[in-house]
């Protein structure tokens, strides 16, 4: 009885053991049956794009530093950081004292001197009738003559004296030549400052609605840039937010950090959606070079590599057939390809695949 009791329970386990590993290679079955997609071969765009870094920049123009042309005292000083000025708006005033008693001087000078003429003038035409009446001498007529020459002479001069005074007068009010927002302010009220061979820095403006990105693109990818390619960015401060540019120029000189070849390319930014852009932000560029109509194309994530080599597993009924390919151009998750499949057909992208993005 003992041995029959052992051999009922035996079976029993024998029969647990059997259901216990149907079952699982029947879940791994359906986990990995589970885990396949399909996905068709398809026609499509594709488009290539370089990748890169960049910082916005002001144009040439947009940044302006403002100094004096002449030394003196700051009497007033109408600029604050961040403050919005408009082109031709005081910025700065110096003490214009000395300079206006100096034009005062040069107009009582240049009065004298019209006088002086009027009667070098009429002492020459009195010489003039004289002579030809014959009641002085030649010597006579010339002096007065010569009189009158310098005394024209001497009112050029002091009207160029009285415009050079005007000029100086007006170089103590310094004016904003662009429209701008003030980005530094290096003076103060009551500070003395010294024109010299360079102008002292006031202010400096930057007009904000003049920017650019200076994309930093490397030596492998530069021959494939031209002026009028389309390049988006973005900024950390508006990650959610994507800036349409297009590319303006391509420095022929190379930038070498960290024995790494770029080439700076410049993006005139189209709008700004609605969010203020300042210079020194860092950005993330796509730049689009050229796009491929209508090509066949498949999920990046059906192809797989083998020693170099393309494959895409096709699904033809119920079998799976390894057939390779060769792929062209990469965009947004799609791969172009060029050889080895048909349009229409079907194939496969396992969970395995999906993480083989190439």
């Amino acid at each position: 009885m003992k041995r029959k009791w052992y051999v009922i329970i035996g079976l029993i386990l024998l029969v647990g053991a059997v259901t216990l590993v149907a079952t699982m290679v029947f879940r791994n079955n359906k986990d990995k049956t589970s885990a396949q997609q399909t996905a068709q071969v398809v026609r499509r765009d594709i488009g290539s794009t370089v990748l890169a870094t960049g910082i916005i920049k002001p144009m040439v123009g947009a940044e302006v530093k403002v100094g004096s042309r002449i030394s003196g005292v700051v009497k007033r000083l109408r600029a604050n950081i961040g403050d919005y000025v408009k082109a031709g708006q005081i910025i700065a005033e110096l003490d214009d004292a000395e300079l206006q008693a100096r034009l005062s001087q040069n107009i009582a000078t240049l009065a004298k001197a019209q006088i002086d003429l009027n009667l070098a003038r009429l002492t020459f035409e009195r010489a003039h009738s004289l002579r030809q009446k014959d009641l002085i001498s030649t010597q006579d007529a010339d002096q007065a003559e010569s009189s009158l020459k310098s005394a024209e002479a001497l009112l050029k001069q002091a009207e160029a004296n009285r415009d050079y005074a005007k000029v100086q007068v007006s170089y103590t009010t310094i004016v904003s030549p662009i429209s701008g927002v003030i980005a530094s302010v290096s003076t103060q009220e009551g500070e003395t400052v010294l024109a010299s061979l360079a102008a002292p820095t006031f202010v400096s403006i930057i007009d904000l609605r003049r920017l650019e990105v200076q994309v930093y693109v490397d030596e492998t990818d530069i021959g494939k840039i031209k002026v009028g390619q389309q390049a988006n960015f973005t900024v950390d401060t508006y990650s959610d937010t994507d800036f349409k540019g297009t590319v303006t120029a391509i420095y022929p000189k190379a930038v070498i950090q960290d024995n790494v070849v770029n080439y700076i390319v410049t993006a005139e930014i189209i709008g700004s959606q609605g969010k203020i852009l300042r210079p020194e932000m860092t950005t993330n560029v796509t730049i689009s070079l050229e796009t491929r109509k209508n090509v066949l194309a498949v999920l990046t994530a059906a192809i797989t590599r083998e020693k170099g080599d393309r494959y895409v597993t096709v699904i033809e009924g119920e079998k799976r057939i390894q057939r390779k390919v060769k792929a062209g151009w990469k965009d947004n998750g799609y791969t172009e390809i060029i050889s080895g499949l048909k349009e229409g057909e079907t194939i496969l992208i396992t969970s395995t695949n999906q993480e083989n993005i190439l």
